[in-house]
């Protein structure tokens, strides 16, 4: 793959899980890295020093998706100190409380689409004008595989990745002629602490217990799912926008997602 010298990232979410193996592989790839995170001040840090350990560059940046007053202070922030933003990876999210559609309040589906797909779209509406005169920008909307299988208690959070989406494929449509790549990365079960919350949740299980059902003998990892997204912004996938790559080894053989 081609380098990403001279690119600067955003990863929002990126302080833990499937956020920090994006930051680090990204920063590994050469580029500056935004390290995004909501409340956990400590993982961003550390995720900043593990990769200017590494040779790479790095700042944290707090601001919570879907606070778009905190969110326009954040990107303000970075271009002073990152300079201009040009790959986005839309990676922060949170669970839904796993309830049935006649039992979920409407408040939890505002909750859910804020984070996930209002606030991300926000996001990058601000960042829009100045990617646009970039050589070249790219936008990854981390999603989830969920979206295809719809389970039962699911519906809020399923319902926002599956809008999030949408907005993904229009605007790979409308920004193509501005040179900027828009793509989605939708993994299944991966093995974070999310995903172990969900498991325990679900199935009652440690989330390695299940490693045996997986494709290729193990559950995904975090640095699975960064490989693909670091892939989609690299020059090697620079004919590629509009696309929605599925990163579970080809489903598992449970009914978890």
């Amino acid at each position: 793959m081609s380098g990403l010298d001279g690119r600067v990232a955003l990863v929002t979410g990126g302080s833990r899980g499937v956020g920090r193996a994006i930051a680090l592989r990204l920063a590994a790839d050469g580029a500056a890295v935004a390290v995004n995170y909501r409340r956990d001040d400590a993982a961003a840090r550390a995720a900043v020093t593990a990769i200017e350990a590494a040779g790479g560059r790095a700042a944290a940046y707090q601001a919570a998706i879907g606070d778009d007053q905190a969110v326009a202070a954040m990107t303000e922030a970075v271009r002073a100190g990152l300079g201009e933003v040009d790959i986005v990876v839309s990676n922060a999210g949170t669970a839904s409380r796993g309830r049935t559609v006649a039992d979920t309040e409407p408040d939890e589906y505002l909750r859910l689409m804020t984070v996930h797909a209002l606030g991300p779209l926000a996001l990058i509406r601000s960042l829009l004008p100045a990617m646009r005169a970039r050589p070249r920008a790219d936008i990854v909307m981390v999603s989830s595989a969920i979206t295809g299988h719809a389970p039962p208690n699911s519906a809020p959070y399923t319902m926002a990745k599956a809008a999030l989406e949408a907005a993904a494929r229009t605007l790979a449509r409308e920004e193509r002629p501005h040179g900027i790549r828009v793509n989605i990365v939708a993994p299944g079960l991966v093995a974070t602490d999310m995903g172990e919350r969900l498991v325990r949740a679900v199935d009652g299980r440690a989330l390695h217990d299940l490693d045996e059902h997986f494709p290729f003998g193990r559950v995904c990892l975090p640095d699975d799912v960064a490989g693909v997204v670091a892939f989609l912004v690299s020059a090697d996938s620079g004919y590629v926008t509009g696309q929605r790559l599925v990163v579970d080894g080809g489903g598992p053989d449970l009914g978890i997602v």
